[in-house]
């Protein structure tokens, strides 16, 4: 696929991840195409989040793009923060209250297993895709690693004893949710 194509974020990590993992393609972020308005992130499922960000660009810019949501799911919390992940601790999108309050919900828990799960809605010339992405693992007792961002220092993928935040960005790309996701979307770019 030679077109350009617009990733929905504002985040420059997330960008910045998501450029490593396609190699070489040419992705934009918001800034890129004049998108300076937050926009809406109100559906109570991250597949849900993931489509209204992809047809907010679609139908405003009329360009070819992808958006992904992601939340952490742990067992013993019922499955939250899910879809509410970027949100848990408020409004404010604090990432380190976020990080807290899910050690502190978790601090006497036994059962620690959680996952990453991370969803692409991919629109080409008005054709909806969705891609998931899943990452098994546990929830650490205590922060570990300075790399990464959101909740990467509080979880160990399946197999592994190192958070998402004590491996390089080549390491995580491999194991992590969206990393998988974005496999998949690199496969189907290239058929495009």
């Amino acid at each position: 696929m030679n077109k350009t194509l617009v990733f929905a974020s504002a985040n420059k990590n997330k960008i910045e991840e998501v450029s490593h993992k396609l190699g070489g393609m040419p992705i934009k972020g918001l800034a890129d195409i004049g998108c300076i308005e937050e926009i809406p992130e109100t559906a109570d499922t991250i597949e849900g989040n993931a489509i209204m960000k992809a047809r907010y660009v679609w139908e405003k810019y009329q360009v070819n793009c992808f958006a992904d949501d992601t939340g952490l799911e742990v067992e013993a919390l019922g499955g939250r923060p899910g879809v509410l992940s970027a949100r848990f601790a408020g409004e404010q999108k604090d990432s380190t209250a976020n990080r807290h309050m899910v050690l502190d919900l978790m601090k006497d828990e036994l059962n620690r297993c959680a996952r990453f799960k991370t969803v692409i809605c991919l629109i080409i010339d008005g054709k909806e895709m969705l891609i998931e992405g899943i990452a098994d693992g546990h929830i650490t007792r205590e922060e570990r690693g300075e790399l990464g961002f959101g909740y990467d220092s509080i979880f160990c993928p399946m197999t592994q004893s190192r958070s998402f935040a004590q491996m390089s960005i080549e390491e995580k790309n491999i194991l992590s949710h969206r990393g998988k996701a974005l496999t998949t979307l690199k496969k189907i770019l290239g058929q495009v």
